[in-house]
């Protein structure tokens, strides 16, 4: 069986990392041919030499060029810079399966690219469907290009929904591990700091999608995007906590039923997922599940005063339009905010909310038009009295 060959856009972050242990264990399989990183061209010219790799895209001009003129990667590698750059390498002939791992808006240019040249995409960026899902999807259906969820949640309800029919289904939960300040006092999360907010019980991940579950802002962000990749509509699309992160979604049907999917709180397993499908292998990354001993499984309801940022991603959800759009970039703003203290921790939901409330949620029949509003609800963010 010849191998899957991989570009991985977002090589040197959190999910990168992990795509490249999955590849090393199963490099039977999978061949990376290709990766690229916004600008750490060290860490990208390592990951060159360990898996052979010769095409190396670089977003940051500055990385580009100093890549480029170094002698740390490998003779006869061939740069690709800037976002025409990712787009090359969306669409390099030689690959197969195109894994987008790139934060924030960056990685929709390239899906909407490998989708054209009709690759199967790994998808990992979340905000990629939360701004353009109506045009992602109507994209991969018009070019037959596979879709194949990659984050955790949404993997997890790909395999429960797998031989049944969407129209069967009552409503989807996703998980939530409540983040590093599940347990705090209320009045305690008025002084809280970036340190505390990277404290994550259970995963280990990059600093914005951290915060991200310390507010419940990522569980708000994989329900829209829940909906658009399983066309569902947003009353059928909820979270719930669960402490211990091994269920990573339920799917109730018409007729009472449940569906869980179960596995360790680690990326290496939806990314083998995805990366393999419909196949499946033996892990060399993590260790199973331990059901030779006692383990419990723990949920509680979600509690909307201590996370605001959820109901605000249901209102957008509800809203339609550029709803979900502006919550994502009112969100990014606000965060960023707060990692470089120029914002207090719960600055970032009324950040959001007076975002949404400046912003009039439209259908967009472009993409330029989702675009300008992403833009607008950022510049209004911005502008938020602190």
């Amino acid at each position: 069986m010849p191998k899957r060959r991989i570009v991985l856009l977002g090589a040197t972050g959190s999910i990168g990392e992990s795509t490249l242990r999955v590849i090393g264990a199963q490099s039977d399989r999978l061949e990376l041919v290709g990766i690229a990183a916004h600008g750490n061209h060290q860490r990208l010219a390592e990951i060159a030499r360990q898996h052979g790799v010769r095409h190396v895209g670089l977003y940051h001009d500055a990385a580009y060029t100093a890549a480029r003129s170094g002698t740390s990667f490998p003779a006869g590698t061939k740069f690709y810079g800037g976002a025409t750059g990712l787009d090359e390498l969306a669409t390099l002939s030689e690959a197969d399966t195109v894994l987008i791992a790139v934060v924030g808006t960056a990685g929709l240019q390239p899906a909407l690219a490998a989708i054209a040249a009709k690759k199967t995409i790994a998808l990992a960026s979340k905000e990629i469907l939360v701004l353009a899902g109506k045009f992602i999807m109507n994209a991969a259906r018009a070019s037959g290009s596979r879709l194949l969820p990659v984050d955790s949640e949404h993997n997890a309800v790909f395999q429960c929904l797998e031989g049944h029919r969407t129209s069967e289904v009552r409503r989807l939960v996703l998980t939530a591990s409540g983040g590093a300040f599940r347990d705090w006092p209320l009045e305690k999360l008025a002084d809280v700091t970036p340190a505390d907010a990277l404290k994550h019980p259970n995963w280990a991940m990059g600093p914005k999608i951290t915060v991200d579950s310390a507010t419940l802002a990522n569980k708000g962000l994989e329900l829209i995007e829940a909906q658009c990749l399983f066309g569902l509509q947003a009353s059928q699309c909820q979270a719930v906590l669960h402490l211990q992160s091994t269920v990573h979604c339920l799917v109730e049907f018409t007729d009472g039923s449940l569906l869980a999917q179960l596995c360790p709180p680690s990326m290496t397993f939806p990314i083998q997922h995805a990366l393999l499908y419909p196949d499946r292998a033996a892990t060399g990354t993590d260790a199973a599940l331990p059901l030779d001993r006692i383990f419990s499984l723990d949920f509680r309801p979600v509690d909307e005063a201590r996370y605001p940022c959820l109901r605000l991603a249901r209102e957008s959800m509800s809203a339609g339009g550029v709803a979900p759009a502006v919550f994502n970039a009112a969100n990014e703003v606000a965060v960023a905010a707060f990692l470089q203290n120029r914002a207090p921790f719960l600055a970032i939901p009324r950040i959001i909310e007076h975002t949404l409330t400046q912003v009039n949620p439209v259908e967009p029949t472009t993409l330029d038009q989702v675009l300008s509003v992403d833009a607008e609800a950022r510049r209004v963010a911005q502008h938020f009295p602190l």
